[in-house]
């Protein structure tokens, strides 16, 4: 985190010579040490509600009384994960990172080394939007076939984006791993920041667009 956090110091001075930077109505401030959040705790500071060790069952009743928009395929990692995107991320305008993923929001990811509940994971958020995905790598083979196993659980209950279970991977990690971790950041989203834009498509050389027949049938049914 303190990489990230000097990396982004030193863009934003290299970019616009200081490390306050507007864009829309919000001033963001990349310079110095960032919030660090648990997620957990992000959700009762924001949503109102301690879902710390709550099952599938109390998470359901809670995203009921909160008006969070779930599936019955949702497992308890994006049930939290509901609630989080609901009440949480557009309150995170100044860069700051979430931490302490619970378990079953991260099924590649290590637990931690003090609570094995959660995991070694972190996202930096900054107006409203992730920036940025960071986590201490599973070596643990053992660990990882029941990640892998609770996915197939969840996939079978209708949930397209859980994994499959990945055995070539397993038989991988059993040979040994060394301690890795890793980080993956949008670089078009820091574009986006770092030049005071409010959406991504002011910054890709080739934003989408609607297809051509698409265009061409709207105006055909505008001429009607």
């Amino acid at each position: 985190m303190a990489f990230v956090e000097k990396m982004l110091e030193k863009i934003a001075l290299k970019v616009n010579g200081t490390t306050r930077v507007t864009i829309g109505t919000q001033e963001v401030d990349f310079g110095g040490t960032y919030r660090r959040l648990p997620i957990l705790d992000a959700i009762k500071e924001f949503a109102g509600v301690d879902v710390k060790g709550m099952d599938e069952d109390e998470l359901r009743a809670t995203c009921k009384r909160l008006n969070v928009d779930i599936t019955p395929s949702m497992g308890k990692g994006k049930l939290i994960d509901a609630i989080f995107g609901t009440y949480c991320e557009d309150k995170l305008v100044q860069p700051t990172f979430i931490i302490d993923y619970p378990v079953e929001m991260s099924p590649l990811t290590k637990r931690h080394r003090t609570d094995p509940s959660l995991t070694e994971r972190f996202e930096l958020f900054v107006c409203g939007k992730e920036l940025a995905n960071a986590y201490s790598e599973l070596n643990d083979p053992i660990d990882q076939l029941e990640r892998f196993e609770e996915q197939a659980a969840l996939k079978s209950k209708g949930d397209d984006e859980a994994m499959y279970i990945d055995m070539d991977f397993v038989r991988a990690l059993e040979y040994g791993m060394p301690p890795t971790s890793g980080l993956g950041m949008g670089i078009d989203r820091l574009t986006m920041f770092m030049t005071g834009q409010t959406t991504i498509q002011d910054v890709l050389f080739f934003p989408q667009m609607r297809p051509e027949k698409k265009l061409k049938k709207e105006g055909e049914e505008a001429g009607e």
